[in-house]
């Protein structure tokens, strides 16, 4: 069976005065159609620079990645640019919404920018904002809303496009804990209407809520397997022992 998301033996590189930083280092990894996996890891461990190479905002040094089959590993940006807007849907920790448009209009700026027409544009977007259950905010303003619904607005930015993959990077990372459990039930309940969500995320208690952890740590993967394997959330250093795949 292809893999949605295939990456083989990917380093990211960047040279660093007279050394060479390996972003990471030699991650291969694949992800299917449907399935909620979280990346975890802390500050430096790759998963920031592993988000930017599955989003398409970053190519690796060598090692290849296919997207849906296709090799994405060596494209331009401009190639990179339309795989991203047809396949991909982001979610951010910070909403990036745009004040001055409505709900409904923020959710149809991507589908503005990809050429689709106006009937089919709306129709989507009010489709997508019921799927996070803001059908009846569509006129209101970012600033009339609260932190939780206008990340779900994000949400909906993000599913109007009807995307294979929801890339979601530390989406909680700006509310309160009630409001990012919220945010998060929004994923798990995507995810159980089919949609292949993949988050990115320093925080244990965000990551098991997905279904599978991948944990890097110094651009390797060291855990790869059920969220509710004890090593998911154990870092090796604290077990005394290399977390297993």
């Amino acid at each position: 069976m292809e893999h949605l998301i295939e990456l083989k033996d990917v380093y990211k590189i960047y040279p660093m005065g007279s050394e060479d930083v390996h972003a990471l280092d030699g991650v291969s990894l694949t992800i299917d159609r449907g399935e909620f996996v979280a990346i975890v890891g802390q500050s430096g461990s790759g998963k920031s620079t592993a988000m930017n190479i599955i989003g398409c905002l970053d190519v690796p040094t060598s090692g290849t990645y296919h997207l849906g089959g296709v090799d994405v590993s060596t494209m331009n940006d401009d190639q990179q640019a339309e795989i991203r807007n047809k396949m991909l849907g982001f979610i951010f920790q910070q909403y990036n919404l745009i004040p001055k448009l409505t709900v409904l209009e923020n959710v149809e700026l991507p589908l503005l920018y990809a050429g689709m027409d106006a009937g089919e544009r709306r129709e989507r977007a009010r489709k997508a904002l019921e799927r996070v259950g803001l059908a009846d905010k569509e006129k209101h303003l970012p600033n009339q809303l609260s932190g939780g619904q206008q990340q779900r607005v994000s949400i909906a930015r993000a599913l109007a496009g009807e995307p294979s993959v929801i890339l979601a990077d530390e989406p909680t990372g700006a509310l309160d804990s009630r409001t990012g459990r919220e945010v998060l039930g929004f994923l798990q309940k995507l995810n159980a209407e089919g949609d292949t969500v993949v988050l990115i995320t320093h925080d244990n208690s965000i990551a098991v809520k997905a279904k599978r952890i991948v944990r890097l740590q110094d651009g390797r993967v060291i855990y790869d397997g059920d969220a509710k394997d004890p090593r998911a959330v154990v870092r090796p250093e604290e077990s005394g022992e290399e977390a297993g795949a």
